[in-house]
């Protein structure tokens, strides 16, 4: 059991990497100068405020599990969820008209990037412990969630703000 000497050391230590993370030019928030999307949620920008970094992600994960299950009206999730949303065969949600070979793999591109994101990031947050990042790949990892979002509203999806 830890001391309340450790609990506030481990606190501060937090603090530095955050500071650091967080130290500017224009002191604005990574949020802002890495211009992640408005909707990611509150809870994520919290985790990564207290340095819980693996944990922010996990959070604006699940939130875009959630975004294709409404916008797709499915209840799947993670990547069985992606493959059955951006199917270019019957796609419950279209990125582009699928006129063309080109319109095609585009929509093929993203299923695998959605799909993949849930393998690669979700997964192996959800089902394992002790996963620590720090604030850069954290940032990343938003910055590429961000990037799906907008890739939806795009498409003329709208994605509601948590």
């Amino acid at each position: 059991m830890r001391t309340k000497l450790e609990a506030f050391e481990q606190i501060c230590r937090r603090a530095h990497i955050v500071n650091e993370a967080t130290n500017t030019s224009s002191n604005q928030h990574p949020f802002v100068s890495r211009n992640l999307h408005q909707s990611l949620p509150k809870k994520s920008k919290k985790l990564f405020d207290d340095g819980h970094f693996s944990e922010s992600t996990f959070e604006a994960l699940k939130f875009l599990d959630k975004v294709v299950q409404k916008i797709g009206g499915s209840r799947e999730h993670g990547v069985k969820l992606m493959m059955k949303m951006f199917s270019s065969d019957t796609p419950a949600i279209r990125l582009n008209t699928l006129a063309n070979q080109s319109d095609i793999d585009e929509q093929d591109g993203f299923k695998f990037i959605f799909a993949g994101i849930m393998s690669a990031l979700r997964n192996p947050k959800g089902h394992e412990y002790e996963i620590e990042d720090d604030p850069d790949t954290c940032l990343d990892h938003l910055t590429i969630i961000s990037a799906l979002f907008r890739r939806l509203e795009k498409a003329g999806y709208e994605i509601e703000t948590k």
